[in-house]
């Protein structure tokens, strides 16, 4: 199993499905064009912060129980990252340190028991697409969505700012499985062909390395 980290904007679900199909394997998408609750919480994060962070956990675990029954399995989400966004929002005021300390319990405790039961497991690869601010800033734009768009909350650039950052300190400390950075800046494997190789070739020395233990 495989799982994808980074910010939004960072290209996860692209290479997702890059690497699902390099590997003859089995992709996992994250919800969000069609969770409930996404719009509901950029429109009052105050008011929903809590309610999308058991949406993803619920359906992240679904995922989760799901991709260990097939082999090469890849999820463009990690559910270790949630106690970072989470956090991020109880930082800037859309939810309470309370909350956060409540999500983290309930996620170690789920954890805890779903692995007593042998029904999941750390990934076997976790990968960090990392990219700039800028780049993030851009993909953002490209892609449209109007919640996540800082001309229609201008509150959103400093999220993103800071979302980045503790990113990047997060990746450094995480340590539940052999992790692979890839720089998402000098590597466009969505729109150039040459990178995309690249990266599948950094992606396979590191499965070949890590299968080698």
């Amino acid at each position: 199993m495989i799982v994808l980290a980074g910010t939004i904007g960072a290209g996860k679900t692209s290479l997702t499905e890059i690497l699902a199909e390099h590997l003859g394997g089995q992709a996992y998408y994250e919800s969000v064009d069609n969770n409930p609750i996404l719009p509901l919480f950029y429109q009052d994060p105050k008011k929903y912060s809590f309610l999308l962070q058991i949406y993803f956990l619920n359906t992240r675990l679904d995922q989760i129980h799901e991709a260990q029954k097939h082999e090469n399995s890849v999820l463009d989400r990690s559910i270790f990252e949630d106690a970072l966004l989470f956090q991020l929002n109880a930082d800037l005021g859309r939810a309470t340190q309370t909350e956060v300390d409540i999500y983290k319990e309930l996620v170690n405790n789920v954890l805890e028991e779903v692995s007593e039961e042998k029904k999941t497991k750390t990934p076997d690869l976790l990968i960090h697409v990392r990219v700039s601010l800028d780049t993030m800033l851009a993909r953002i734009k490209k892609r449209g969505r109007p919640y996540e768009q800082i001309e229609q909350d201008p509150d959103l650039y400093q999220y993103y700012a800071d979302l980045n950052a503790r990113y990047d300190a997060w990746f450094d400390q995480y340590d539940r499985s052999p992790k692979l950075e890839i720089n998402g800046d000098e590597l466009n494997f969505v729109e150039d062909a040459a990178a995309k190789e690249k990266v599948l070739a950094l992606i396979d020395a590191k499965l070949a390395e890590v299968n080698q233990k």
